[in-house]
């Protein structure tokens, strides 16, 4: 069955960074737009990032824009989210998701979800 397992989390200062890792197994991976979402405390699930299968086209909410990058190895079925200058209104669990389809920030339209990954920033 499909998989996505989610690491690189934790508890760091405000500028600091984190690498966020999500590996998937059991589909054809390079098949499937990689979205990243994430959700804070008390709020609902928010859009972060998604990336095309090939890794060519990505998309950012501006929250994020210039600070995240999401990228993807194909060869190692992994997906992962760079983020620098963290602040404190980054903190979250974060999830990485999978969807067979074109671009969307929709989070009901990503067919495959992670366990998530807690990441808090401190200020």
């Amino acid at each position: 069955q499909v998989q996505l397992v989610e690491s690189g989390g934790g508890l760091v200062q405000a500028g600091e960074s984190l690498r966020l890792s999500c590996a998937a197994s059991g589909l054809a991976f390079s098949n499937y737009r990689m979205g990243w979402f994430r959700q804070p405390p008390g709020k609902e699930r928010e859009f972060v990032a998604h990336i095309s299968g090939s890794g060519s086209s990505t998309y950012y909410t501006d929250s994020v824009k210039g600070r995240f990058t999401i990228s993807r190895d194909n060869t190692k079925n992994t997906v992962y989210l760079q983020m620098n200058s963290l602040k404190p209104e980054d903190t979250a669990v974060y999830y990485c998701a999978a969807r067979f389809g074109g671009p969307t920030i929709t989070a009901s339209e990503y067919k495959y979800w992670g366990q998530g990954t807690q990441v808090t920033v401190s200020s």
